[in-house]
């Protein structure tokens, strides 16, 4: 292609992300004669062993390169004067190409509520799971009906190496009695049960299951499906009120710090912003969507007043504790912390049958938690509110989820090599929300005024210690335990019984647990705020709600006071769902490709 700008579209994406793969390739492939550009500011991932090897992610997330973006807020009184650094996908793929390959589904009543509590007509959950059986072949099979059986995302459990978290699970069953244990943690009705972790691993090969294979590079014969990468969105194009296409720029240059040449590329038939919950306000921002102030602070003509663009950003807030693993526990450690020449003959294995160190995740098991009586009381006053209106009513939302992550999970040099675990535990739905905004009308590489809102407000920091509790009462009756990493660990005051060990022996099933002292639990939270950090779960800065309550977008996913111009991506999540927020990526793809038909008159794309 000589280049976008010689070329009419039908639609152009503005963002190549999880969701913008789904919706492109369902189009697509429904009618091959749609002209469909994807403007994608990341590299290409097709067939790159970086990618679709899935044992390779923690390398692509600590060593330097460009499938991230790293987004610093400005610091957070919460955060003790700390800044909070959020990576987003940066990838034909986005998200599904860099990710931890978890897989984890939202409850059933996260998305009632778009419908219910937001007004959104045709985002339930029964409208959103037919969705997400339609994109999923679930391989170990289901007795339940909420998995999918012949969908292009493949879904697997690990078939060995997994002797942590099967004793997870066996000191679970025998020391938490108040819960119980399922072969589908993720069947989108309940949670307070353990039981193994599935992945977006094909379970007969040993690939990641990314959008951008399954959906956009298994099309390479229609010539009328273009993929630009490493270009960069700059604007949306206006013609009056309705969109007519971007400007963008090539982000080889522009990533470098040099001089950028505008290109445009226009669209006959629809625009869609699709750049993830930072991309996309950025770009509808210096596009004159948004609040005026920002705009006028960015000399930037507004075009419609929507004051919600950039608000409601929210994420998990994320702990990996570690301790130290025997050595006869099956641990990814070598794969993460090995030099090129160590890590190659797991290369090869894989290379050879998809098996061996390099087609794992590291996460095998785990559970969605919610606090009983007893917990709930040592919460008090701070959870009070958030337990009463939000989560007693919803039984199926979990507070906490927690698992543990066989491999040290951290980059702190003074770790030295060695066999580690990690129990890792996030907050389900944090009160606390942030905002993204632009800080140049013109420059799409200027940082953004960022506010994460981690631990902003005091219920989401009792939710974390309780959780610091329940995790490491677990993992210490675990017979791969070895001790704690005490260096990642609260500081206790000396003298404290609640201190870590470096050396310890597991402790019996029948121990008593650990008491902790206020100085104690404040030591806890002193830890959280000093370590707390993204789940790289960020999702809701261009809200699907009313526009009178801070919404961007309606329920057909068009942007309010424009024409030509919708936004499908995570960035559209009213409320926060409690998992990792890809399947919630592949559901926004899917729903927005069958709005997106019905809207265009385009045949063959279906809600199941």
């Amino acid at each position: 292609m000589s280049s976008a700008q010689d070329v009419v579209y039908d639609i152009i994406f503005a963002g190549g992300g999880a969701s913008a793969c789904i919706t492109a390739g369902r189009l697509a492939a429904a009618d091959p004669t749609l002209k469909i550009l994807i403007v994608e500011a990341g590299p290409h991932t097709h067939e790159l062993h970086t990618h679709i090897q899935p044992g390779r992610f923690f390398g692509n997330l600590t060593l330097p390169g460009e499938t991230f973006t790293f987004h610093k807020s400005q610091p957070s009184e919460a955060l003790l004067g700390r800044s909070a650094l959020v990576p987003s996908g940066r990838a034909v793929g986005g998200g599904s190409s860099v990710n931890f390959v978890v897989y984890t589904r939202a409850a059933a009543s996260d998305y009632d509520d778009w419908e219910t509590k937001y007004g959104n007509k045709g985002w339930s959950s029964k409208h959103i799971i037919p969705l997400l059986k339609k994109a999923e072949t679930f391989q170990p099979g289901s007795t339940n009906s909420t998995h999918g059986s012949s969908g292009p995302i493949k879904v697997s459990y690990a078939p060995d190496l997994i002797n942590v978290a099967e004793n997870f699970l066996e000191v679970a069953a025998s020391f938490d009695k108040e819960r119980t244990a399922t072969d589908d943690t993720n069947a989108f009705f309940e949670c307070e049960t353990y039981g193994r972790w599935a992945r977006y691993i094909d379970g007969e090969t040993g690939r990641r299951s990314d959008t951008a294979h399954h959906y956009i590079y298994n099309q390479a014969q229609n010539t009328n499906l273009t993929v630009l990468d490493r270009h960069r969105v700059v604007r949306v194009i206006f013609e009056g009120k309705r969109a007519v296409g971007i400007e963008y720029v090539s982000d080889l240059v522009g990533r470098n710090g040099g001089i950028t040449v505008p290109i445009t590329a226009r669209a006959s038939r629809l625009v869609v912003v699709s750049a993830g919950a930072f991309g996309s306000p950025a770009i509808l921002e210096r596009s004159g969507i948004g609040a005026k102030s920002v705009l006028e602070k960015n000399s930037v003509q507004q075009i419609v007043d929507l004051p919600g663009v950039g608000e409601n950003y929210m994420d998990h807030n994320v702990i990996f504790l570690p301790f130290i693993a025997t050595e006869d526990a099956d641990t990814l450690d070598q794969l993460f912390r090995g030099s090129p020449e160590e890590i190659e003959p797991y290369a090869q294995q894989w290379l050879k049958d998809g098996k061996g160190l390099m087609s794992h995740n590291g996460i095998d098991c785990g559970v969605k938690m919610r606090p009983n009586a007893k917990e709930l009381a040592s919460m008090s006053p701070e959870f009070d509110q958030r337990w009463k209106t939000y989560f007693a009513p919803a039984p199926d939302k979990p507070v906490m989820l927690y698992l543990p992550f066989v491999a040290y999970a951290g980059v702190n040099p003074a770790v030295p090599r060695g066999k580690y675990f990690t129990i890792a535990y996030f907050s389900g739905y944090p009160v606390s929300v942030g905002k993204v905004h632009i800080t140049s009308g013109s420059n799409p590489y200027a940082k953004s005024d960022f506010h994460a809102g981690f631990l902003d407000d005091a219920a989401d920091l009792v939710i974390l210690r309780w959780a610091y509790k329940k995790s490491r009462e677990l993992a210490r009756r675990m017979k791969y335990f070895a001790g704690d990493l005490v260096i990642g660990h609260p500081k206790f005051k000396d003298g404290s019984s609640a201190a870590p060990k470096q050396s310890d022996a597991p402790a019996a099933l029948s121990a008593p647990e650990i008491v902790y002292t206020k100085d104690d639990d404040d030591a806890i939270d002193r830890y959280h705020r000093e370590n707390v950090e993204t789940t790289w779960h960020s999702i809701g800065t261009c809200a699907m709600k009313p526009r009178e309550k801070g919404g961007v977008v309606d329920e057909r996913l068009n942007v309010y006071g424009v024409e030509g111009l919708k936004v499908a991506d995570c960035s559209i999540t009213p409320d926060n769902v409690g998992a990792n927020t890809y399947n919630t990526a592949i559901a926004i793809g899917e729903k927005a490709a069958v709005i997106i038909a019905e809207d265009l008159g385009i045949k063959g794309v279906t809600a199941a």
